[in-house]
């Protein structure tokens, strides 16, 4: 759709969603001057778009420093989200393999050309924030990337790969045989990839078509998650999957099971 084809109020909507994306690493509060430099707009043009969000209840100002930050509408919309897609059922299964095995387990979804981590260990205490990790770069993001639904599969159409390590495959065609080599094990692994000394493995939760409804990732060091060790945290890894698969998706949607 070309700009003359965009239905009357397109660009007013389309800058009011990028105005609630400057809140998305978590910047706290943030002046109209901040957001006018972050959206590349005119101050008041930010500041006439925030105000109409404040009115909806998708932002609020502080009547003392008159910044803008996050409002009950967005909270409430994403507890509805998060509840709708019955993530909130996995936190105890995911508190189990951590204990299980010592290490940090998370569950993502995939945003765009990012994995965002919802449930699990990451996820900040203090403000219920997790992780907003690149797709390219991570454990979780190559389970994504390995069973993604059809038309999510065009590497070409990911942000730039940047590197987070000198181990960052950033190469879409090195991405491309690493994502074939997933898909043949069954797994993936972050060695080193997105930060030193973090050794992550991701496994995929998988739909009755065969494509992640979400990743499944336990994360240690090295020296814990070693190569000898893999099998026994694999095997915990996808049992936990497997019982996401029943707590997260409707019958219908689920793998059918063969009887032992």
């Amino acid at each position: 759709m070309t700009t003359t084809d965009a239905p009357a109020g397109a660009q007013a909507v389309t800058r009011a969603l990028g105005l609630l994306h400057c809140f998305r690493d978590n910047a706290g509060e943030l002046s109209a001057s901040d957001l006018a430099r972050r959206m590349e707009l005119s101050v008041s043009t930010s500041h006439r778009l925030a105000r109409t969000l404040v009115a909806a209840g998708f932002l609020e100002q502080d009547r003392r420093t008159a910044r803008y930050r996050l409002g009950p509408s967005v909270a409430e919309l994403g507890q509805l989200s998060l509840h709708q897609r019955g993530l909130h059922r996995a936190a105890p299964e995911l508190a189990a393999l951590s204990a299980a095995t010592a290490a940090t387990a998370d569950l993502a979804i995939r945003s765009g050309g990012h994995a965002v981590i919802l449930v699990g260990g990451s996820v900040q205490p203090s403000t219920g924030l997790g992780l907003r990790r690149p797709l390219h770069s991570t454990a979780l993001g190559k389970v994504l990337l390995a069973w993604a639904r059809p038309g999510e599969d065009d590497l070409t159409a990911l942000p730039p790969l940047h590197a987070q390590t000198d181990r960052t495959i950033v190469d879409p065609v090195a991405l491309a045989a690493e994502l074939t080599l997933v898909r043949a094990a069954g797994y993936a692994l972050n060695d080193g990839e997105s930060a030193y000394g973090v050794r992550t493995l991701g496994v995929p939760v998988l739909d009755a078509a065969g494509h992640a409804h979400s990743a499944l990732a336990v994360r240690s060091t090295p020296d814990v998650l070693t190569d000898a060790r893999l099998p026994w945290f694999l095997s915990r890894a996808r049992a936990c999957a497997e019982a996401l698969e029943v707590l997260l998706l409707a019958p219908n949607e689920r793998r059918p099971r063969t009887l032992d």
